[in-house]
């Protein structure tokens, strides 16, 4: 059987817990971890559409800056999301096929333009519990 995705897997990071990644997150994450997202299948301009804005990222990289707690919060948002839609539809191509798909249920929107807010990454989030049990296909 295989592993379930994780945010190290997603964003190179290891929580041991909520509080740790609060943590993580009021810190933020340097910008490099970001590579991991993009390596596993998210596009230049989702990531500029959810995460960071390519022109701050560039900057934020020149400075050797972290990323703010709210890009950071994204970043994982949509970390967490990509993993869980992994897992629940077994494979990353498929998952991330669901994220840009249209949806009626959504007012014909995508799932993953709805993860730029807290609110939009909880619809999506019991979607995907939904679809796992087998109550939305």
């Amino acid at each position: 059987m295989a592993t379930q995705p994780t945010l190290k897997d997603y964003l190179g990071i290891a929580p041991t817990s909520g509080l740790e990644l609060a943590e993580l997150v009021e810190k933020g994450l340097p910008t490099k971890n970001l590579d991991l997202l993009k390596a596993k299948g998210l596009t230049f301009t989702e990531m500029a559409a959810v995460v960071i804005s390519p022109r701050t990222l560039k900057h934020r990289k020149a400075r050797g800056e972290n990323l703010t707690p709210v890009e950071t919060e994204r970043a994982v948002r949509v970390a967490r999301i990509v993993a869980l839609a992994e897992e629940v539809f077994g494979n990353r191509e498929t998952a991330l096929l669901w994220l840009r798909h249209h949806s009626d249920r959504l007012n014909d929107r995508t799932p993953f333009s709805l993860l730029n807010t807290e609110a939009g990454g909880r619809q999506i989030e019991a979607m995907l519990h939904g679809i796992a049990h087998g109550i939305y296909s």
